[in-house]
């Protein structure tokens, strides 16, 4: 069976275009009995920031996972700091990482590339360690659970590959150990536009919350940027951030009917209210879960307590191999 293992990073409150290109897939995909599935909060690859940003993304990240259908009965779903063991294999990871495989990452070399082109800035200034050997942590990660495949996006395939060739160095050192890792990159990702037309990001400010309450949820898809087209007009779908948010979350059948509102002329304050009454439909349940989660912080506590127990299952006998390897070892008996 395959290990399939799901990195969940704690940075910001989750929009539909994360539900809809990430979450919503990886919970279709994890309850297949065929696969092992292990997702993690990976909170120590976030620590550099704001600290209460950190524990209150962390909290509301996995409440919305659980409340999205994740089911923590069927996959391994843990907090990274809660599992010591990854941090130690971290560490031993070290010891057969060139720092040349480092400096080739990619967000070393664009931090670089950014101070170079800064007069008066040394290379290295302001770079900070945890981004640099951020590489031999996801290694960690990866390889303590013995994950065959693990799906990222292709601004992390890179690091999936530095995983593999860090198992290698070290299985060629030390004797096969490890499991070589291979990622897998969505090809059809779902990639909403946003509220200006451009890639939905936090970063542009142009996002649709998961989990506004319906005032809000109507509030922010009104806002919708569309043309100037009058009611009875037909439209274009192809061009259209509505329609294709819209596609998202619809059927087929449902899909085609809005194509021909299209074609008829459809009011775009029509279509917006059709797209909220789509959203609202499909999170309601999940908006009502997430809001009771957030509220009992102590339950959500308790499922990734118990998560990281039955990671550390396999960590702690794992690690004590791993160790032995290295020579750490018992003096006596």
């Amino acid at each position: 069976m395959d290990t399939v293992l799901t990195g969940i990073k704690p940075t910001g409150t989750p929009h539909i275009g994360n539900y809809v290109g990430a979450i919503k897939p990886a919970v279709a995909a994890s309850t297949n009995s065929q696969v092992h599935s292990y997702f993690f909060l990976a909170d120590y690859h976030a620590i550099g920031g704001d600290a209460d940003a950190v524990a209150r993304t962390t909290l509301e990240i996995a409440a919305s996972w659980l409340a999205l259908g994740l089911d923590p009965n069927k996959v391994v779903f843990y907090r990274q700091s809660d599992v010591p063991e990854i941090l130690e294999l971290a560490w031993i990871l070290h010891s057969v990482t060139g720092k040349g495989l480092l400096n080739r990452g990619h967000a070393y070399k664009a931090a670089v590339a950014e101070n170079e082109a800064t007069p008066g800035r040394d290379p290295d200034q302001a770079i900070m360690m945890n981004l640099y050997s951020y590489p031999v942590l996801m290694a960690a990660d990866i390889l303590m659970f013995k994950a065959t495949k693990v799906p990222v996006g292709r601004d992390q395939k890179q690091h999936v590959e530095m995983a593999r060739d860090i198992a290698q160095r070290f299985n060629h050192n030390f004797g096969e150990t490890f499991v070589l890792p291979e990622p897998v990159i969505g090809e059809h990702i779902a990639t909403l536009p946003g509220l200006d037309g451009r890639k939905m990001s936090k970063s542009y400010g142009n996002v649709i919350p998961l989990f506004a309450d319906e005032k809000a949820l109507r509030k922010v898809v009104m806002k919708i940027k569309t043309n100037s087209l009058e009611p009875g007009v037909p439209k274009d779908t192809s061009d259209s951030a509505l329609f294709e948010i819209y596609r998202a979350f619809a059927s087929d059948a449902e899909v085609a009917a809005v194509r021909e509102r299209y074609a008829a002329g459809i009011g775009w304050g029509e279509m917006k209210q059709v797209l909220f009454e789509r959203i609202n439909v499909e999170l309601a349940p999940a908006r009502a879960e997430y809001e009771r989660l957030m509220a009992a912080p102590g339950e959500v506590e308790r499922l990734l307590k118990a998560g990281a127990d039955k990671a550390r299952a396999l960590s702690k006998p794992f690690l004590a191999e791993i160790r032995s390897r290295v020579g750490i070892r018992p003096l006596a008996g």
